[in-house]
């Protein structure tokens, strides 16, 4: 018997890249664009912060900075400048919107990628889009006319009621305060936070949900033991992102937070914030020394803010890599 032959048929050749000059110099041009639209913002960011340092020279010559950012006497007229009340008010009324906004947002964001039905989502989503475009300003007159009212007359009263013993639930419900500074921020942070925890969630494989589900797992179980522990690192992340969304506010948390210079353990007393202080004394400043306390604070306030978003992404990234593949 004999086999048929094999018959061979002719490959056409690969094709040559083009090399033309004209398509050289386009992808010249085109890479050497992005290249400084990328650089601009390294040049951007580093023209504030010499402009930043340049105006709080003055006050670098004769105060010294542990001074500075350890001492509490604000008193522009006898020259004297200590930051610590301001980034107590600042980490306070943050810490307040994470402690808020973070479970809900998580849960909002659990809910729309786990349980919700199709025809649900676009109902939830487009409320959270819609507060995320709200200009800050909006933000702080519905505190001031809205949530104020309701914390000095109804929440306040009751949390010292049934909270008193606490340090922080103590005092007169003034209404405008930590509190109130810090249930805005976290209305405002929500947003960014659920949207970024929902983009993580969408990450985590399917196949890990449906192993969960196939060895007997609950839906609750399943998100708990598969989907959470995958995410944990991206949601951390969108957590910090919103801590510095919450650093940097400053028109809403001026109008509601009391602008006091004071360091209280109540989160009914009144206070200040780092963003506060910089909007309401900047305009009347006198003198180089005042202006570049100020000055100072934009540079703190910078370098917490520069500090949280490098450890955001940094976590996001780890959050892509996942569990079990981290260097």
């Amino acid at each position: 018997m004999i086999a048929d032959p094999v018959v061979q048929t002719a490959q056409p050749a690969p094709r040559e890249l083009s090399h033309a000059p004209g398509r050289r110099s386009s992808d010249r041009l085109w890479s050497a664009t992005l290249t400084t639209l990328g650089g601009a913002v390294l040049v951007v960011a580093g023209v504030i912060l010499f402009s930043l340092g340049h105006v709080s020279a003055p006050l670098w010559r004769t105060v010294h900075v542990f001074d500075f950012l350890f001492g509490s006497v604000w008193d522009p007229e006898r020259e004297k400048f200590g930051a610590l009340t301001y980034i107590y008010g600042t980490v306070v009324t943050s810490t307040v919107a994470l402690l808020l906004a973070a479970p809900v947002s998580i849960g909002i964001a659990l809910f729309l990628t786990e349980m919700a039905p199709s025809q649900l989502r676009p109902l939830v989503s487009f409320p959270l889009e819609l507060l995320a475009g709200i200009p800050s300003v909006v933000y702080g007159l519905w505190g001031l006319f809205v949530l104020v009212p309701l914390l000095r007359e109804r929440i306040e009263p009751l949390l010292g009621r049934a909270l008193g013993f606490l340090p922080f639930f103590q005092g007169p419900p003034i209404g405008l305060g930590f509190l109130a500074a810090g249930m805005l921020l976290a209305i405002m942070i929500l947003p960014t936070m659920t949207s970024i925890s929902i983009e993580v969630l969408k990450t985590v494989p399917g196949a890990q949900r449906e192993a969960a589900l196939a060895l007997g797992a609950t839906p609750w179980e399943a998100i708990r033991m598969a989907v959470l522990p995958y995410a944990r690192a991206g949601i951390l992340g969108a957590v910090i992102l919103g801590l510095g969304r919450a650093l940097g506010e400053t028109m809403a948390v001026t109008m509601v937070i009391g602008n006091t210079p004071r360091i209280s353990a109540s989160l009914f007393a009144p206070g200040y914030s780092l963003p506060s202080v910089i909007a309401n004394e900047f305009a009347e400043a006198s003198g180089a020394m005042h202006t570049g306390a100020l000055a100072a604070l934009g540079l703190v306030l910078f370098g917490v803010t520069l500090i949280f978003n490098s450890l955001a992404r940094l976590l996001v990234r780890a959050a892509e890599r996942g569990p079990g593949r981290r260097r």
